[in-house]
């Protein structure tokens, strides 16, 4: 499929401009043309009207450059020549033949057998008819279009080489997203089928009559455990979502980001203090910012649960402060394995795990790019430091009065 986008983008880029190539060369070529002709007539006519005019030897004009002569023809049909310098009249057979076709055209046309325009006049006693010189005009228009060919082969072949170049970049995108989804749908199938699998044995031998009483219990409670599961990563995906259509978007408000960390953390400290784990808050008060109350909450959340779930101990410090007077910045930092640099790069991705970040407990490595996306939606920044014995996850999120919501 993107072999044939990239096909497709290259054949209507090379179209768009052998479209505009020959627009331009064939204005160039015409307006060129008609110009050239307008000159001819031109001489010719200030030659009709002043037959008797002569030029001088180092004039510029029109009439200097281009070659011309006039046959004058009275009623008694004795013909009368003038300024052919460029040309051979003594041949009076064949000046007739050109004055019986000019009588049998128009006031003016090409003879194109012997590269002549003319232009006849009638008076009562005579008809002048000049004649001008064709071959050096069409000379330069034979000349003009083989210079449009060259440079029309060589810029389509050079835009050729530039709409690879293009393709492969306006493509890359949607390459990118291509194997983020592939991948997406090959991890939410691999999570599925191991809780899938569980859940149909289990039944297979709950149905069986070999088994007793506690047995068949056991069997529920693991079936049970592993539908739980399932729905858990389920609601992530559909979290994720809803996330990406922006459907959060329309519950927008203002509202004190301050009270609503230090609510979202007030749940976590029986939890904490079970695992002997101490939380720490250190939170600015009074910091406005503009977004979706629920979602920021759960950035709060998954923050925290990280946080509890792979300490090694030790101090949680939460932190939220203000950066300068457009931002506000908040930390969670716990005394855990350290990261690996490589893990840090990839941590928000979805279902990324790793032994010492992102083991199976009860994670579906999808909580932390719930985390990327909703902070996405709001226009801020996230990521993860790791170092000094800490592991510290940081967003920063535009402050209310910044306008947020564009």
């Amino acid at each position: 499929m993107l072999k044939q986008l990239r096909i497709r983008f290259i054949c209507i880029t090379m179209s768009i401009v052998t479209v505009m190539m020959c627009i331009v060369f064939g204005m160039l070529l015409t307006f060129t043309h008609a110009g050239l002709e307008q000159e001819s007539m031109m001489l010719m006519e200030a030659v009709a009207e002043d037959p008797t005019h002569t030029y001088r030897p180092n004039d510029t004009s029109a009439e200097s450059r281009i070659p011309y002569f006039t046959l004058q023809v009275n009623n008694a049909g004795i013909m009368i020549i003038s300024n052919g310098g460029s040309y051979d009249l003594s041949d009076q057979e064949f000046l007739r033949q050109l004055i019986r076709v000019v009588n049998s055209g128009d006031q003016t046309g090409v003879i194109r057998d012997y590269n002549l325009r003319y232009y006849q006049t009638r008076t009562l006693n005579s008809l002048l008819v000049v004649f001008a010189d064709t071959t050096a005009e069409q000379n330069t228009m034979y000349s003009l279009i083989r210079t449009c060919i060259c440079i029309g082969a060589a810029s389509l072949l050079a835009f050729f080489f530039l709409s690879l170049l293009l393709a492969r970049w306006a493509i890359h995108p949607v390459e990118q997203t291509w194997k983020i989804q592939k991948q997406f749908v090959a991890d939410a199938s691999h999570e599925l089928k191991t809780p899938l699998t569980v859940i149909l044995t289990d039944a297979e031998l709950l149905a069986s009559s070999d088994y007793d009483a506690e047995t068949k219990s056991r069997l529920v409670r693991s079936i049970n455990t592993m539908a739980q599961q399932m729905r858990g990563l389920v609601e992530s995906l559909l979290e994720l979502a809803r996330i990406d259509d922006g459907v959060g978007k329309k519950a927008w408000e203002s509202f004190d980001f301050s009270d609503l960390v230090e609510d979202a953390a007030l749940p976590f400290e029986a939890l904490f203090f079970e695992k002997d784990l101490l939380l720490d808050t250190e939170i600015a008060p009074g910091i406005p910012v503009k977004g979706n109350k629920d979602q920021l909450r759960q950035v709060v959340e998954i923050f925290l649960d990280n946080a509890q779930k792979y300490a090694d101990g030790g101090t949680v410090t939460v932190s939220l402060t203000r950066s300068g007077r457009k931002h506000c910045t908040l930390s969670v930092a716990d005394e855990g394995a350290p990261i690996a640099p490589e893990d840090l790069k990839n941590i928000f991705k979805r279902f990324y795990r790793t032994d010492k970040v992102r083991s199976m407990n009860h994670s579906y490595g999808l909580g932390l790019s719930i985390a990327e996306s909703i902070v996405t939606e709001h226009h801020g920044k996230i990521w993860a430091e790791s170092g000094g014995g800490l592991n510290t996850f940081f967003v920063t999120l535009p402050l209310e009065n910044e306008g947020i919501n564009k």
